[in-house]
């Protein structure tokens, strides 16, 4: 007979009913494809349109012509998107950076090996300079120009103190020269008829002068533009545009711009200008040749351009004291 005490124990229905239940192990959500990187590749996209369409950017008050002025600058933009998209992971996102570095490298890449120039003999020198209206050392800034054996010098900048002390050491080197307002031109050969320009100002700030240079006459203009300043673009359009007009019409067979146009060449308000003459810097490649601010270097403003002859060489000097440094370009007169 078995005894409660051993009788096993049965559980009820009702009790199997009050017992708990164990919550399910819950499934994984099918994973869904990231979006980390669209944000990435978007930017790089409008980076990308930005420096492919950069000839036809407008200046929106100044907006576009900065983004122009400092497009080569646009591939540390693209550096740090390509980090960021590593650092998470973003394959969608560095996919559309290196097709934006494709685009940057076909514009700017050809710019970085010198092909121009080579083996050619340089019949003529010119260089140019911002010297500065507060240069404390203008004679310093004058005697590196005058040290490059240029055969043409032009130089902006010329205020009444740092204008007079920078012309009396030019004048001692350079028989024949002209001043207009506060740029000049000092030359080795005569000086024909010399033309004040106003070129968006309301005074003359530029010049053009016949050069009666031994292998024929050219036509040069000593030019520093209207500034450019967030909003207010309208003098250094009309400068640029009354500048082209007056380039276009020039019947000369040499014609040489130089000077501060306050502007890149990659600065699409230019096209005007740069489709009537060549840019030395562009025409040898060999790097980008910025020339301003002379702490540092980001942009070029200061340009030799010019029609009738082969450019040989383009450098950029030291700084000297100014915030712009020197250009120097040199050409061969035989085409």
């Amino acid at each position: 007979m078995v005894t409660p005490e051993t009788t096993p124990l049965r559980r009820s229905r009702t009790d199997y009913a009050s017992t708990p239940m164990q919550p399910p192990t819950p499934q994984p959500a099918p994973r869904r494809r990231s979006r980390r990187g669209i944000g990435i590749a978007v930017t790089a996209a409008v980076i990308a349109a930005g420096v492919g369409f950069a000839p036809w950017i407008p200046s929106l008050n100044g907006v576009g012509a900065a983004w122009t002025s400092f497009l080569p600058w646009s591939a540390l933009l693209l550096v740090l998107l390509g980090i960021a998209a590593l650092i998470r992971r973003a394959w969608w996102g560095l996919a559309a950076v290196i097709a934006a570095s494709v685009v940057w490298s076909a514009m700017f890449i050809p710019q970085l090996t010198l092909t121009a120039g080579a083996g050619q003999l340089t019949d003529l020198t010119v260089a140019t300079q911002n010297i500065g209206a507060t240069n404390d050392d203008p004679v310093s800034s004058v005697r590196q120009l005058m040290a490059t054996g240029a055969g043409l010098v032009a130089v902006q900048e010329l205020s009444v103190t740092v204008g007079d002390d920078a012309a009396a050491v030019l004048d001692g080197q350079y028989k024949y020269s002209e001043r207009v307002g506060t740029v000049g031109l000092w030359s080795q050969w005569p000086l024909g008829q010399v033309t004040p320009l106003e070129l968006g100002l309301g005074w003359p700030r530029a010049l053009q002068a016949t050069v009666h240079q031994h292998d024929g006459d050219i036509s040069v203009y000593v030019v520093h533009l209207p500034s450019v300043r967030p909003g207010d673009t309208a003098a250094r359009d009309q400068g640029v545009s009354e500048l082209a007009a007056l380039v276009a019409a020039d019947k000369a067979p040499r014609v040489i711009v130089m000077g501060d146009l306050n502007t890149a060449s990659t600065d699409p308000a230019l096209k005007a200008l740069t489709g009537e003459l060549a840019d030395s810097r562009q025409s040898v490649d060999g790097g980008f040749g910025f020339s301003w601010p002379a702490t540092f270097p980001m942009t070029r403003p200061d340009h030799v351009l010019s029609r009738g002859m082969t450019v040989v060489s383009d450098q950029v000097l030291a700084a000297d004291g100014s915030d712009h440094l020197p250009v120097v370009a040199g050409f061969s007169l035989q085409r």
